[in-house]
This record gives C-alpha cells, sequence and structure tokens, in this order.
C-alpha cells in the first residue's frame, strides 16, 4: 500500500499554524494530523473545532482529526462542520452502538472514520469495529504529549492487525527516521510523526526518509 505521511500539528508552532502548513504541504505532507484532547481522557487540552475551522482555510491537504476526548459522538458534526476529512475516536471512549451510528453518520457526509486504541488496549477489544471503520490508528506512545519514546509492543499490534485488516492501517507516536522501518514492515501505511518533523532543519529531507 502507499505510504502516507502525515505531519502532526501538535509538534508545530502554533503561533503561525498557517506558515507551518504550508511549510509542510511543500515538503510532501500527505495529510495533517489533528490531535484534539480534552484534559479528561488525555492529560492534556489542545484544541477544538474552531482551530480546525482555520486549518481547513489554510491547506488543502486532508486534515486527519485524531479524537481523544470522552463523548465523541457530541462532537464529532461540529468538527465535519469545520472542515475535518478523517475523523478517528478512541474504542476507549465509545460503545460499538455509538462507533456505528458514527460510521453511518460520516460515511453520509463522505468523511473517512476511524478507530483508535492505546498501547494498553488489545487488538481483541477493537475486532467488532473493522467492519465498521474506514482505518484504524494504533497508538505507538500513551496519548496526551508529543515527543514522547516509541513503545515497541505496537510493532506486534499492527503485524495482528494488518493480517486481519486490508484498509489503511495509521501508526502514532514516537515515530522517527529508525522506528519507522519496524512499522512500515509490520504493516502501516500511514505515518503520523510530530517532532520529528517539525523540529527538523530540512522538513523535506525528514518526511523523505519517513516514506
Amino acid at each position: 500500500m502507499k505510504i502516507r505521511i502525515a505531519p502532526s500539528i501538535l509538534s508545530a508552532d502554533f503561533s503561525n499554524l498557517a506558515s507551518e502548513l504550508k511549510k509542510v504541504s511543500a515538503a510532501g505532507a500527505d495529510l495533517i494530523h489533528v490531535d484534539v484532547m480534552d484534559g479528561h481522557f488525555v492529560p492534556n487540552i489542545t484544541i477544538g473545532p474552531i482551530v480546525v475551522k482555520y486549518l481547513r482555510q489554510s491547506t488543502k491537504l486532508p486534515l486527519d482529526v485524531h479524537l481523544m476526548i470522552e463523548n465523541p459522538a457530541k462532537y464529532v458534526d461540529a468538527f465535519v462542520k469545520a472542515g475535518s476529512d478523517m475523523i478517528t475516536v478512541h474504542i476507549e471512549t465509545a460503545s460499538l452502538n455509538e462507533i456505528a451510528a458514527m460510521g453511518r453518520k460520516l460515511k453520509a457526509q463522505g468523511i473517512k472514520f476511524g478507530i483508535s486504541l492505546n498501547p494498553a488496549t488489545p487488538i481483541e477489544k477493537i475486532k467488532k469495529t473493522l467492519a465498521l471503520v474506514d482505518f484504524v490508528l494504533v497508538m505507538s506512545v500513551n496519548p496526551g504529549f508529543g515527543g514522547q519514546a516509541f513503545i515497541p509492543a505496537a510493532v506486534g499490534k499492527i503485524k495482528q492487525l494488518r493480517a486481519i485488516f486490508k484498509k489503511d492501517i495509521s501508526v502514532d507516536g514516537g515515530i522517527n527516521n529508525s522506528t519507522v522501518k519496524l512499522v512500515k514492515d509490520a504493516g502501516a501505511n500511514i505515518i503520523v510523526a510530530g517532532s520529528y518533523i517539525f523540529g527538523a532543519k530540512d522538513i523535506k529531507q525528514a518526511i523523505n526518509s519517513l516514506r
């Protein structure tokens, strides 16, 4: 499957997001990963729909909006209205019925829908959702903050998932030019990276090294 690179704006300069988006777009990024955190599901607070709205005005790249929040069903409509192209919710925050309902709603609007799982959550927890989603996001760090070290157990999870799931597999957390080979060989094809890309002196070279 084609490898796609998704810079995570969690590591971008928030005082100049439009310029940061232009830089990664010119450097060959395929989509933009947007981490939404609520201070409840994860111990950090980031952004809401209004920022996504202005990100949408600043780039033509698809916006991959990762809802690390409690009660995601309550907020999905607002993020769609703001301009999200992809919405990811966590298996730890939604029931199977809620996931099915969100999936139907998003499919009707042409929005890609994904399910994510934390490092401590086994693949078994998401098996019943696989027919309902367009992609799976495997967390390779505990969500909440950028710049964390890669958790190697994610590699086995990706392999296990790829054996039963033929659509896109995304991986997020601690990705750099060393860990990327592990996750690609395991079957991931959407590579989310924050500090490795936005902290690079040569962003294009960083993106190419991941690809």
